[in-house]
């Protein structure tokens, strides 16, 4: 039987309320406002005393308890005492109302409203202090003066106050089921809430970044195992720390804008990347994420702060920066850095910057002959020397291959100086691997006080190229002269790339200028010379395009048309022409693919005699390139093909070439024609090189006849074959069968 009782008083206290109370800081506030109530309850009953003209005793006593218990609700410091004292209070207030109204029913609606109120404190001694008082009130004072408490006869008070109470007690029951499941809620929320913070807590000591959690005030309340290894911090944190306190520090401080507007409410979520100092001293790159967490009313609470090291991130961020601004090999800027500089110094000086354009001369000669890794070298060199004597307020680059550049601000004066000191910086021999020493030059350009930054850099590219043109190794400085140059050499690029993607017959027609034999003045050959036609159907001077040429590669397919269309001519003529004489140039020699190509040429053309083909190369050129073309040229002889040296004696060495390269035909420059009848000196050199070319089993063809008296004289030194203006100008192949000899 005790065992059967206790297991239900178990249940009922399972489904009861449990009464535990509130934190305290929650329950002043009710037992404040419930206490007021009840001084304010005794105040309305004095005026309703006063209405009713019942200043009685009973109102008296009343009144005293009221006021009693209302100032031991504020003294007594005991929870319980304090809500009981409140919890009679309340009940004297609604038992002095209804003995104002002489027990009317409606005056025992007080108690429900009690009732309620006191279900504020959710606590089971004064909600039942409450119940018992009334349950008392309704006997003691219903036997005592029954006319009082109940509106109706009594005879049994005491049974009368059990169904008031009980009434009360029922109509208490939906507070108690409210204080139930207010209670069963809090405790879920309170354990989802435990739930959370333990895992906040997990991932917040187990995260692998490192994190702060700072609150309201400014101290730090924690921090995460992760913070703890990266900042190096030697043991835990200290109580009451600051953000000072912590062994990394930003630079300009936390104080500055580290948190400063979460801090002022400016937003929950902030970004940072700043600078930190570590406790070694060493700065590090650091990016902060910081998140506020803040209470329902919108205070803030905490501030929890994530960093990210990102130092190497920027390390090596910087290295591909200098990578993509950098040339690999000198350590010089690239182009595309020296252009965005430049740009910046003639956005900020105007007129003061100038350029200077450094291009290295034959330098293909010297990887050819060398190899590339003694190219390397030169250009390493080159960019320490440039390094050493251009100041260190300048721009200087490797803009591409073997050539360099350096923007200048400073007087004409100063920078024309300058150009010349950089000149100097290839007067000392460049020693490559194998310990061997070269020599280098380089032609410079210089444009001063251009108005752009694209003008400085071109202006000082067309002076290179003049210096170039003009011989090399030397500095030219730009003048406006060399802008037309150019803006002509760009229109003849243009017509020669266009005529060699269209049609090459009518852009790119083949004249032939005819060869006489000064015996009989009868045709000898003929020598074939590319023309240019360009859309408006000039043509270009072959002085502007055939260097283009050379210098952009067009030559090869230029070159290899020129010869395709001389054969196909050569096969039309017959026995009419004996010989076409046909330029090659170096680069072309230099092809690998040259010798298959003729072959190939040749056979097309079906021509049956192939010594009525002569190819003519050019000693000065091919000494400049400085290419060993024996085997190619025994190649050619091989097939049948002759060989004309073409400008002899402009070079520098012209007997040695007479003597090494299998020619068939010497053809004097025409500087040794002009005036040869009027200068006894050039007489004398065509006479010795007649004599020597017929002791090498060699012919001859003298260049540039324009007179009769220069053609007598050539004639009568027994020169046996000549081409010039006198004997006809170049015409096109239908327009060259009118001549046949002149006399």
């Amino acid at each position: 039987m005790p065992g059967l009782l206790a297991r239900g008083a178990r249940r009922i206290g399972a489904v009861l309320p449990a009464g535990t109370g509130l934190r305290h800081e929650d329950w002043q506030n009710r037992h404040r406002l419930l206490t007021w109530l009840t001084v304010g309850c005794g105040l309305g009953l004095a005026l309703v005393a006063v209405l009713r003209h019942r200043l009685d005793p009973e109102w008296a006593v009343s009144t005293l308890l009221i006021a009693a218990m209302s100032w031991a609700a504020l003294e007594i410091r005991s929870q319980r005492m304090a809500s009981s004292a409140v919890a009679v209070g309340l009940t004297t207030a609604c038992a002095e109302l209804v003995m104002l109204y002489d027990g009317r029913t409606e005056a025992h609606f007080s108690f429900f409203v009690a009732v309620g109120a006191l279900a504020l404190y959710r606590d089971w001694v004064p909600f039942l202090t409450f119940l018992v008082a009334t349950f008392l009130h309704h006997a003691v004072m219903g036997t005592w003066m029954p006319h009082m408490v109940f509106q109706h006869d009594v005879r049994h008070a005491w049974v009368w106050a059990a169904v008031h109470s009980v009434a009360v007690l029922l109509a208490a029951a939906t507070q108690i089921a409210a204080w139930r499941l207010t209670e069963v809620e809090e405790r879920r929320a309170l354990e989802d809430l435990t739930q959370a913070e333990a895992q906040f807590t997990a991932a917040f000591e187990e995260a692998p970044i490192a994190m702060t959690m700072l609150g309201a005030d400014g101290f730090v309340l924690r921090v995460n195992p992760a913070f703890v290894s990266w900042s190096g911090m030697p043991g835990p944190l200290p109580p009451r720390s600051q953000l000072s306190d912590l062994p990394i520090q930003p630079v300009d401080g936390w104080e500055s804008q580290v948190h400063r507007r979460i801090l002022e409410g400016e937003t929950d979520a902030l970004r940072e990347e700043r600078t930190f100092r570590n406790s070694d001293g060493a700065l590090m790159r650091v990016e902060m994420h910081a998140s506020a967490l803040r209470d329902t009313a919108g205070k803030l609470q905490v501030i929890v702060s994530h960093y990210l090291d990102v130092t190497e991130k920027h390390q090596h961020q910087e290295v591909l920066r200098r990578q993509a601004r950098e040339d690999a090999l000198t350590g010089l800027l690239g182009r595309g850095a020296f252009e965005s500089d430049l740009g910046t110094l003639v956005a900020e000086y105007g007129g003061a910057v100038s350029v200077i354009y450094i291009d290295v001369d034959k330098f293909k000669h010297v990887n050819d002959s060398y190899g590339h890794s003694a190219g390397d070298e030169v250009l390493t060199t080159i960019g320490a020397r440039l390094r050493a004597v251009v100041p260190d307020t300048a721009v200087l680059a490797r803009l591409g291959g073997d050539e360099f550049a350096a923007a200048v601000v400073g007087p004409p004066g100063t920078v024309e100086d300058l150009a010349m000191t950089v000149a100097g910086c290839f007067s000392e021999p460049f020693v490559i691997p194998g310990g061997r020493r070269i020599t280098v030059t380089a032609s410079i350009g210089l444009s001063l006080a251009a108005a752009s930054s694209t003008g400085a850099l071109e202006n000082a590219d067309m002076a290179m190229y003049a210096a170039k043109q003009s011989g090399r190794a030397r500095v030219q400085l730009f003048d406006d002269t060399m802008r037309e140059a150019t803006s002509a050499r760009a229109v003849a690029e243009r017509a020669l790339r266009a005529a060699l993607d269209d049609d090459l017959e009518a852009w790119l027609p083949v004249w032939f200028q005819p060869i006489v034999s000064l015996h009989d003045r009868r045709l000898a050959g003929a020598e074939a010379l590319a023309r240019l036609k360009t859309a408006d159907g000039n043509l270009v001077p072959p002085g502007e395009f055939i260097p283009l040429a050379e210098e952009t590669g067009l030559i090869v397919p230029l070159g290899e048309h020129v010869l395709r269309t001389s054969l196909n001519q050569l096969v039309a003529w017959g026995d009419a022409v004996p010989y076409i004489s046909v330029n090659v140039s170096p680069r072309q020699l230099a092809e690998p693919g040259f010798v298959p190509m003729l072959t190939a040429e040749l056979t097309r053309a079906g021509l049956a005699d192939p010594s009525r083909l002569v190819l003519e190369i050019t000693e000065t050129t091919m000494l400049e390139r400085g290419i060993d073309l024996r085997d190619r040229l025994d190649a050619i002889k091989t097939l049948g093909v002759r060989l004309a040296l073409d400008d002899f004696g402009t070079g520098y060495s012209s007997l040695t070439w007479l003597q090494s390269v299998p020619a068939d035909i010497v053809k004097l420059d025409r500087s040794f024609v002009a005036g040869l009848a009027h200068d006894q000196d050039k007489a004398a050199i065509i006479a010795a090189v007649l004599w020597l070319a017929r002791a090498l089993g060699m012919t001859v063809v003298a260049e540039g006849v324009e007179d009769q008296a220069d053609a007598a004289a050539l004639a009568s030194a027994g020169c046996p074959a000549a081409q010039g203006w006198f004997f006809g100008r170049p015409v096109e192949a239908s327009a060259f069968g009118v001549v046949s000899a002149v006399t």
